[in-house]
């Protein structure tokens, strides 16, 4: 059964890759290109103190063409972040199906992925949002990317621990106080460590703020057609094979 709903996890991911494909070539794709415009025509600079950066040389060629990076390139991107996503929520569905109480799996699985989605994007994306090109300092890329990995890793961390520990409340409590507890210690202790941690903000004076927000609100779109679509397909694919399964034992 491990196998079937991997499989199914997978196969969930992958239709779930070519809906976010879908969503970010659409919406996203215009504010990449603009903002890579700006950039290249020096509409705004990099300002390491009050000096500000070179602008790039137009004679630098591109490792992979603009055209294959927004089609081709974007595609497999989304595809196996999808796949990847798909079948580790099929792992957690394993694991937590039955440990839920009574619930359906298809909502099991909608539980599990708007929880999953909460502490792997959506709460790490509030401390360190996506920025487009042209924004944040070529020297500071890799601390920027420690950063927020690190915190998406506390906060899937913390997540796990306050599950845990909602789970072991609910039978003295009921469920909906446990779940409020656990909510409510997840958010206190993921507040202070958002608090102590760097802030960062390298966007230039001169980078349009209509060009950020259409990129912002296009990076979240993208991960909530995603989520959503993985939640949705793969509830159905798990619910399908349990039904399956079950009829057969009978």
């Amino acid at each position: 059964m491990m196998k079937t709903l991997l499989v199914r996890g997978m196969l969930a991911g992958l239709i779930a890759g070519v809906l976010a494909f879908g969503f970010a070539y659409a919406f996203g794709e215009p504010s990449v290109n603009a903002a890579i415009g700006l950039e290249e025509s020096g509409g705004h600079s990099h300002s390491h103190g009050d000096a500000p950066a070179p602008a790039p040389s137009s004679e630098e060629e591109e490792l992979v063409p603009r055209d294959i990076q927004s089609t081709l390139g974007l595609l497999t991107g989304v595809l196996v972040y999808g796949v990847a996503i798909g079948g580790l929520l099929s792992l957690a569905f394993a694991f937590a199906q039955g440990r839920l109480g009574s619930l359906r799996p298809r909502l099991t699985a909608l539980l599990l992925t708007a929880g999953a989605f909460t502490v792997v994007f959506l709460v790490p994306f509030l401390k360190y949002p996506a920025n487009p090109p042209a924004v944040g300092q070529p020297g500071t890329i890799g601390s920027r990317t420690e950063l927020y990995f690190g915190f998406v890793a506390v906060s899937l961390l913390v997540g796990i621990f306050a599950t845990v520990f909602g789970r072991k409340l609910a039978d003295r409590l009921g469920a909906w106080n446990a779940f409020l507890l656990a909510a409510a210690g997840y958010l206190a202790v993921i507040g202070i460590v958002a608090w102590l941690m760097p802030v960062v903000d390298e966007i230039p004076a001169t980078f349009p703020a209509s060009t950020l927000w259409s990129f912002r609100t296009a990076s979240v779109g993208t991960q909530v057609t995603l989520w959503l679509a993985l939640g949705l397909t793969f509830g159905a694919f798990a619910e399908k094979a349990l039904n399956r399964r079950t009829t057969v034992a009978a």
